[in-house]
This record gives structure tokens, sequence and C-alpha cells, in this order.
């Protein structure tokens, strides 16, 4: 096999990556919602807005392979990663309440789940866009 379809095929590995990993969050992100019954505040759906649609544009890039889609994913991915950085530091409680935007409804600060103690789900969302950050900047050095 050449060098430059193994080069091709881990391009393609890297995308999907990154696709299951928000097709996964968006599913993950709809189960604690609807099956479980958790409300999502309003940080809450603004990493949705930047969550949902990374699903469709990675999954437009990998048939037939198009590491252009990284310049369209890319900034949904950090405007996640945004959100969810101040949504932790919110959760945490190093931002004070005062500064949450969540003045009506569920509050941005709400502890559903907490998994050894401090794994919840504003942590999650870090962990999602975190790691589409990581595999999307990867990809991109890699094309370039």
């Amino acid at each position: 096999m050449s060098q430059a379809h193994q080069e091709s095929i881990m391009n393609w590995a890297l995308l999907l990556s990154a696709w299951c990993i928000a097709a996964s969050s968006a599913l993950g992100s709809l189960f604690f919602s609807h099956v479980m019954g958790f409300a999502p505040c309003v940080l809450c759906w603004y990493q949705r807005i930047c969550l949902f649609p990374l699903v469709i544009i990675l999954a437009t890039g990998l048939f037939p392979f198009d590491g252009g889609v990284v310049r369209y994913a890319l900034p949904l991915a950090i405007g996640g990663w945004l959100t969810a950085v101040y949504h932790n530091l919110l959760y945490s409680g190093i931002i004070p309440q005062a500064l949450a935007p969540c003045t009506q409804g569920v509050s941005c600060t709400e502890k559903y789940i907490e998994f050894l103690g401090f794994v919840s789900i504003p942590m999650l969302s870090l962990v999602c866009f975190t790691s589409l950050i990581i595999l999307l900047i990867v990809l991109k050095k890699r094309g370039s």
C-alpha cells in the first residue's frame, strides 16, 4: 500500500472518529432530555446548537472523503467548547451564580448526575468538544 493511500485512510479514520464523537454526544444529549427527563438549561441549548449540525457536517465529509469540512466544523466545535468552559466554571462555582444566563427555567448549575463525584453533564460536553477540536486540528494539519 502506498504512503498516500495510507495517509488518506488515516485522514478518513480521524474524520470518522470525530463524527462518532459528535453523533454519540448528540444521542447522549437527547437521551438525557427525552428518556431521563432532564430539562436542558440555556447553556445546554447553546452547546446543542453547536453540536447537532456537526453530526451532519462531519458525515458529509466521509463519503466521499472531503477534509474541507474542517473549515465548517471547527468554528462550531470552538463555539461549543467556549460555551462548555463557561458552563463548567459556572457549575463548579468559580463564576458566581449572579452571572448565569439561566434566570428563568432550569438552572445552569442543576446537578442531575455526577459520576465519580466530578463527571457531570457539562463536563461530558467539555470533553466532547475538546476531543472534536483536537481531531479536527490534527486533520487540518495533515491536510496541509
